[in-house]
């Protein structure tokens, strides 16, 4: 009819655009894959796992990743400056922006530690097998499945196994992402797949700063030069006096301190001549590890500088590292359609503040959150560690269903 005005299409809430998703035809395809195909998971778990990757030292990993992501469909594969493994599912729109989804590829252990991989019973075990070859194995899955299935995302996906999420990597495969181009400007939002399990979506980034102190003096003998100032001596007193400092260990401004490392001396009978240690510092709250900084400082300079105190120590405190805290609001799309493909799925779980690579886009303002890869697993950061992948299509459907809410999905069967 002339003039007539065409009725805008309903809005949907997340829960009913999700509903809509779960029931395509080319989704519950791809969920028949992930069942399907478990033992092909384990495997590609078991083998990412076998091969070592201590802190900046993961490029045997990212080789073995850059060619399963070229077996899984994904397109303009490359390894950057960084390390960082990068792949491509383009969307019908490319006017939009891209969704990235990352898992890391370092783990924390250190060159030469040996790496047994093996399977016993369900229980797969080795260091690194769930943090985070599980995250890796969910990523492949989750790039394969929409692969094998007839499914049109309007958005693009890109695909990364970063580097250094671990330890004195310091985010930097990640921060790299998103202070480079094309990525900074053409990512939407972020999924971060670490770890196991289902029970968490981190918004809240758990910000950290770490420090290297180092005390030195002349050294000596111990009989000859006794009385001589002992480095060892003055930086125990440092950390017995800073562990003194109180923080919140509820609320919005819970923190937290470590002293992980420290170091000095060569032999029983000789006057160190320098002593180090390496601290560490969390908040929920960026201004608290401000508090924190400042009363690290202030201890070292008072022990020092005290009056009993001969002054013929040099000190130096260097900063090591540093991961930003930030919170995205609950109200966050991205949030919401977590939630709705949780409730979708019947997962109860709950909003969590967290340190992973996350981090760096919440920092700058973006939308992003971390979610496990399903199953169980334990004995993180241990030789010890293992991981069980029961239950695991259940992660993968709910990040499949993330990316397609986000992105925008049409199913080409109907």
């Amino acid at each position: 009819m002339p003039g007539a005005k065409t009725k805008p299409s309903p809005v949907l809430l997340p829960r009913q655009q999700v509903a809509q998703i779960a029931e395509l035809s080319g989704v519950q395809a791809a969920f028949t894959w992930f069942r399907r195909h478990e033992e092909e998971l384990c495997r590609w778990q078991m083998e990412f796992a076998s091969i070592p990757a201590p802190p900046f030292g993961e490029s045997k990993r990212a080789a073995w990743l850059k060619k399963r992501f070229n077996d899984v469909g994904l397109s303009r594969i490359t390894i950057d400056e960084q390390g960082n493994v990068i792949g491509f599912r383009p969307g019908a729109d490319s006017a939009q922006p891209l969704l990235a989804v990352a898992a890391h590829m370092d783990t924390v252990f250190p060159a030469g530690t040996p790496i047994d991989i093996r399977r016993e019973g369900a229980r797969l075990l080795g260091p690194g097998i769930s943090d985070n070859a599980s995250g890796v194995a969910a990523l492949l899955a989750t790039a394969a499945a929409l692969d094998a299935v007839s499914l049109r995302h309007q958005a693009g996906f890109v695909f990364i196994g970063t580097v250094g999420e671990e330890g004195e990597g310091d985010l930097r495969g990640m921060r790299h992402i998103f202070s480079a181009a094309p990525f900074r400007a053409h990512i939407g939002a972020t999924l971060v797949v670490d770890g196991a399990g289902t029970e968490t979506i981190v918004n809240h980034a758990l910000g950290s700063r770490r420090f290297e102190i180092i005390l030195r003096g002349k050294g000596g003998h111990s009989w000859s030069d006794f009385g001589e100032p002992n480095p060892l001596v003055a930086l125990a007193k440092v950390v017995a006096e800073f562990y003194q400092t109180d923080v919140a260990r509820t609320g919005k401004k819970k923190s937290a301190y470590n002293v992980g490392v420290f170091q000095s001396g060569t032999s029983v009978n000789s006057i160190p001549q320098s002593a180090t240690a390496r601290v560490d510092l969390r908040s929920e709250a960026q201004e608290e590890i401000d508090r924190l900084e400042e009363a690290l400082r202030a201890t070292v300079n008072s022990t020092v500088n005290s009056n009993g105190q001969p002054k013929t120590l040099a000190c130096e405190i260097k900063k090591i590292g540093e991961r930003p805290a930030a919170e995205l609001d609950a109200g966050a799309r991205i949030v919401q359609i977590a939630r709705a493909v949780d409730a979708h799925l019947d997962i109860r779980s709950r909003l969590h503040c967290s340190s992973t690579d996350a981090n760096i886009p919440l920092a700058l303002g973006q939308e992003a959150i971390s979610i496990g890869a399903g199953g169980a697993g334990g004995g993180a950061h241990t030789l010890e560690e293992w991981y069980e992948p029961a239950g695991r299509d259940l992660a993968l459907q709910r990040i499949l269903l993330i990316l397609l809410a986000l992105a925008g999905v049409e199913d080409r069967t109907q």
